[in-house]
């Protein structure tokens, strides 16, 4: 009896087993739907007429979180030419400056190409957190990999670098990116509606050159810069074409979310520490940011294995959510984003990226081209 009951329960064990294999081979070709919290961004979109109307609403978000209604009128810019270099035979790289304000002037290199056949794209690049990052971004110093403007100069665009307004010739008295003078005397406005509004006041710097074609400008950076390039793409719409590397972490799902309104140093948006300490987001995040980019290219670049894993895994689901909608655009292949394990940096597949990213989006498209080459009889024939 006992060796009965042992082979039933052989039995029923290997029917179990049999079963359970047979479950999880049928599960394998179930597409699970993915769901996130970032679906937020779509909840009730059903028409692309549904979008337009959420979009409209997302702006005034967006417009409310910077605070941009403090932002003072644009002054005259009053642009001025204070050195010029010829790079190479290249390209000539000026270090200009003109005013953001009627008792304040911004600094930028800006480099042009010598030998253009016609009007030309132009970029926007934005360095990251670096007391000297306007020269660093021209290539002359530190990170060669982020000298930007040399370059994207090499290649044809003509391009502009503009300083941040807390380093380079503007360096605060406390030290750099040091904002408590700013915050004085803006108190109801942020860093980041101060650094998005001149931003945009380097395109008009751009669109004044005859060199340059004023519907084909785009902006790209990296860390500071990096978010600086979507939040300027999302308040300018001159900006064709962003591409974002090594932003930081949004609002939710961050567990250093009290960074973006830190008590000291650079606090990019002062006026929100008491509802973050307690819990309270902010009306918009970056997901919903970054879709008033569409349907206008943006690239996204990050690393899984820069900060908390865990967030920059989220930026994934947020990234695929966005894709949403660029197809409810119907502008697919305006957006993308590339995950990689490099840290914060700028390597060199990230380069190619943006810049290639750059090329499709911002110049024609017999540029990006390709074709083949002739067979070998073709060859042969022409020669006879």
């Amino acid at each position: 009896m006992k060796r009965c009951h042992l082979l039933i329960l052989l039995f029923t064990g290997l029917c179990t087993l049999r079963l359970s294999a047979q479950v999880s081979q049928t599960e394998l070709f179930l597409v699970p739907e993915i769901k996130s919290s970032w679906d937020d961004l779509t909840h009730g979109i059903k028409t692309k007429e549904d979008w337009t109307v959420r979009k409209l609403q997302l702006r005034e978000r967006y417009l409310d979180l910077l605070r941009d209604a403090y932002k003072p009128q644009k002054p005259a810019l009053d642009l001025r030419v204070h050195e010029e270099v010829l790079v190479e035979g290249l390209y000539k790289r000026q270090l200009v400056s003109y005013a953001v304000a009627e008792d304040e002037r911004a600094h930028a290199y800006l480099g042009i190409p010598l030998h253009l056949e016609s009007v030309a794209p132009a970029i926007v690049v934005l360095h990251g957190i670096y007391e000297h990052g306007k020269m660093r971004a021209a290539g002359l110093i530190d990170n060669p990999d982020k000298a930007y403007l040399d370059h994207l100069c090499r290649q044809g665009y003509v391009v502009i670098a503009p300083e941040h307004f807390v380093s380079g010739h503007r360096t605060p008295t406390e030290g750099a990116y040091e904002t408590a003078t700013f915050y004085q005397k803006h108190p109801n406005w942020t860093a980041v509606g101060k650094f998005t509004f001149e931003h945009s006041i380097a395109i008009d710097v751009l669109e004044t050159l005859d060199q340059v074609d004023k519907e084909r400008i785009g902006a790209l950076g990296h860390s500071l810069g990096g978010h600086g390039s979507f939040f300027l793409a999302a308040y300018d719409e001159q900006i064709k074409a962003s591409a974002s590397n090594c932003s930081a972490s949004f609002f939710r799902h961050n567990r250093k979310v009290e960074a973006w309104a830190r008590d000291h140093w650079y606090v990019y948006f002062k006026y929100i520490r008491d509802g973050l300490l307690h819990g309270e987001m902010p009306p918009i995040d970056f997901h919903q940011i970054m879709a008033l980019i569409a349907p206008r290219a943006f690239l996204d670049l990050s690393g899984l294995n820069y900060g908390d894993g865990l967030t920059q895994r989220q930026r994934v689901l947020l990234m695929m959510k966005l894709m949403d909608i660029y197809e409810l655009e119907d502008a697919p292949e305006n957006f993308a984003f590339y995950v990689r394990g490099r840290g914060h940096s700028v390597a060199h597949e990230s380069r190619q990226l943006m810049y290639g990213w750059m090329d499709t989006h911002l110049k024609p498209p017999e540029a990006t081209a390709t074709k083949l080459v002739g067979s070998k009889k073709e060859s042969l024939d022409r020669r006879e």
